[in-house]
């Protein structure tokens, strides 16, 4: 697990063509999100990034995905927060 506190890193499994943009929850450490975006030329991975960073409190800008571009899984990387914050802002049980 990262500890610096310039950046985390976030596994989510993203279910896209969603009836609404919302987190699940955790399932094995992985954080469970739904977007109405579909799959296409990035739209639903800018999705994901807005809705992280809505939830997180942070800019848009500061959420990107950096594995996993044309997959379910991805990894996440927000600059500025601490994975242990990301985890207490995401409320992971």
């Amino acid at each position: 697990m990262n500890e610096d506190p310039a950046y985390a890193r976030l596994a989510v499994r993203l279910t896209p063509r969603s009836v609404k943009d919302e987190i699940g929850g955790w399932t094995g450490g992985v954080l469970q999100a739904r977007v109405r975006a579909a799959p296409v030329d990035g739209k639903a991975n800018e999705a994901l990034c807005g809705l992280i960073a809505k939830a997180l409190g942070v800019a848009p800008g500061r959420v990107a995905v950096v594995a996993g571009h044309a997959a379910r899984m991805k990894r996440l990387r927000i600059e500025g927060l601490s994975q242990g914050e990301v985890s207490r802002r995401l409320a992971r049980g």
